[in-house]
């Protein structure tokens, strides 16, 4: 890769969920430290899947690789780095301040805000901090799916902002006081990002055509905040080896279509293309094949023959039967859960269902895996600039409606707080759920960790909201019962028939049952399995597939459906249609 001819102190891979970046920033760490160099290995993802491609355990302390001299990597646990956070700001208040104001203050840091503000902590420690970083000739970052990567990335910028403005004591993360002590080293993040002599950013793609419209959302709005050192990496470029297999020909000729139309500002940037290989990136010995010239070893298929879990329209057709509630895709970034939530929801409503498809995915687009939009279907969005829009001006003309001159300003300067964001969106998600007490309700939601994140936010959104607002909103009050009643809410938990996306899949599934919401199925997605096919590549993958089917059926599904759903040429079930032709 051209970013390891020359490369800067920090290096950054992102993208759409899915595309590689976890196995191509591990090669590049192992490819430095193989070079001689010094190197730290950083994944800030939630759902972090280091430890599985390295083959090890990875702590939140630099862990030493022993295969590979030089080479240490650690995961940011955001619920630990919350916890130390809160402890940092409230400690020096014990014994100082009443215990009610001590309760308040603790009440004022349960929610999601605090865990993302506590995570950008340790990014920033890491990034701007010399006495980290003076260790390392290289700290390489393996980021977030990309909307939690924008934010982790623009939050600099909006909390000193937000420190600046304020006059308050107070904000939705506690005393300021606690961001303040902090406040040098974040601007000392915000710089090193725009260090072009200091910091890459590598954008991790497919050769797709949704994976390189986010790749170029993404570059756009790094370049406004600063972020101009970019170069992109094409992940796992297929070139068929024969001509007589159909599914390899149409899989060629769809990444070749994707990439002889690279949108703006991609086109202008390094690129290096990266060629799809017939075994899994698992293990250091992978990770050193990976960026060579040759293929990689072959995962053993170890199953024994098993049967084909049946198709999607099994699902579909009991979900048909009770004609209300939520049905929520979920899974790792890139597995296809809009396709599977789009395809739900229109044959549900080609039936005669009244059905609304939406996403809670900032990176999502609906629109785009629907054909045509039958009469029945409605198709929405919750977006974060109309969300904060209506919560802003519900606030303003309720809470604010009697509020002094100078209490205005204290609650504007609550209300311009990136915590309000979140707030908003969650409302709209509750409002959005509700919605399902008489119509089929088909939720794309976000990659998993934002997922988790959203629903653990129920319980912290009451104590919040009523900061504002004079109650918390009836949608919201009875938004956990709802996911938690399996005849109301049917989440349908989505993998690829590969390592990382099945095990991940079921560590979702645990957080799910943790907080007393059960699967309604898995559905196993864009599998080669159940296709007649020649070519060596993709027949190697397809035996390997074997191995994760099995599995699903044997140790996760439980007593959940389980469906398979064939890799398909088309990136969905038909062409792109007008959302304004029927929108929510």
């Amino acid at each position: 890769m051209q970013v390891l001819d020359n490369p800067t102190p920090i290096i950054f891979f992102t993208g759409k969920g899915g595309v590689g970046k976890t196995s191509l920033s591990c090669a590049s760490a192992v490819a430095l430290s193989d070079s001689g160099k010094k190197v730290l290995l950083v994944s800030t993802d939630p759902a972090s899947n280091i430890d599985e491609v390295l083959g090890l355990p990875i702590d939140t302390t630099p862990t030493l690789i022993g295969d590979v001299p030089g080479l240490s990597a650690l995961n940011v646990d955001p619920e630990k780095a919350a916890e130390e956070y809160r402890e940092r700001v409230i400690g020096p208040y014990r014994g100082v301040l009443p215990e009610a104001a001590i309760k308040s203050i603790e009440e004022q840091f349960a929610g999601a805000c605090t865990v993302e503000i506590a995570a950008f902590d340790e990014f920033s420690k890491l990034l701007a901090n010399k006495e980290v970083t003076d260790e390392f000739d290289h700290v390489i970052f393996d980021t977030a799916p990309t909307g939690h990567t924008l934010r982790l990335l623009t939050l600099p910028t909006a909390w000193t902002g937000f420190i600046e403005d304020s006059s308050a004591g107070t904000s939705c993360l506690g005393p300021l006081e606690g961001l303040k002590a902090q406040r040098k080293l974040y601007e000392a993040a915000v710089n090193a990002l725009a260090d072009r002599e200091n910091t890459t950013l590598v954008l991790v793609s497919r050769p797709d055509r949704a994976a390189l419209d986010e790749a170029a959302r993404t570059s756009r709005e790094l370049a406004e905040i600063g972020v101009k050192n970019q170069s992109l990496a094409i992940n796992g470029v297929f070139r068929a080896s024969t001509s007589d297999d159909s599914v390899a020909q149409a899989m060629e000729a769809r990444g070749t279509e994707a990439m002889r139309n690279i949108p703006s500002p991609l086109d202008t940037l390094d690129r290096h293309d990266l060629p799809l290989k017939s075994g899994q990136v698992l293990g250091i010995a992978s990770l050193r094949q990976l960026l060579g010239d040759g293929d990689l070893t072959d995962i053993e298929d170890t199953s024994d023959e098993i049967q084909l879990p049946a198709d999607i329209d099994a699902i579909i057709e009991d979900l048909a039967k009770q004609g209300h509630g939520v049905v929520m895709t979920m899974g790792k970034g890139g597995v296809g859960k809009t396709t599977i939530a789009a395809h739900i929801a229109v044959t549900l409503a080609e039936r005669g269902h009244r059905v609304h498809l939406s996403t809670t995915d900032p990176a999502a687009h609906v629109s785009d895996a629907v054909d045509k939009i039958p009469e029945t279907l409605e198709i929405g969005r919750i977006d974060p600039e109309v969300e904060v829009a209506r919560y802003r001006e519900k606030v303003l003309s309720t809470t604010g409606a009697n509020l002094d001159e100078a209490g205005m300003a204290l609650l504007e300067e609550d209300l311009s707080s990136p915590c309000t964001e979140e707030i908003a969106v969650f409302e709209a998600f509750a409002r959005t759920v509700d919605a399902a007490s008489n119509q089929i309700v088909v939720l794309d939601t976000a990659p998993t960790g934002h997922t988790i994140l959203l629903l653990d936010a129920a319980e912290s959104y009451h104590r919040e909201v009523s900061r504002l607002t004079t109650g918390v909103p009836e949608a919201v009050a009875n938004l956990l019962p709802r996911l938690r009643d399996p005849a109301f809410t049917r989440v349908v938990i989505c993998a690829l028939a590969e390592a990382t996306p099945v095990h991940e899949a079921a560590e979702l599934q645990r957080d799910l049952g943790r907080a007393d919401i059960k699967t309604y199925a898995w559905v196993i997605n864009q599998s080669l399995a159940p296709l007649a096919i020649s070519d060596p590549i993709l027949r190697a993958r397809r035996a390997q597939e074997r191995t994760y089917i099995a599995e699903v059926m044997e140790e996760h599904s439980s007593n959940a459906r389980v469906a398979l759903v064939p890799w398909r040429s088309e990136s969905n079930w038909g062409s792109k249609v007008d959302i304004n032709s029927n929108a929510a």
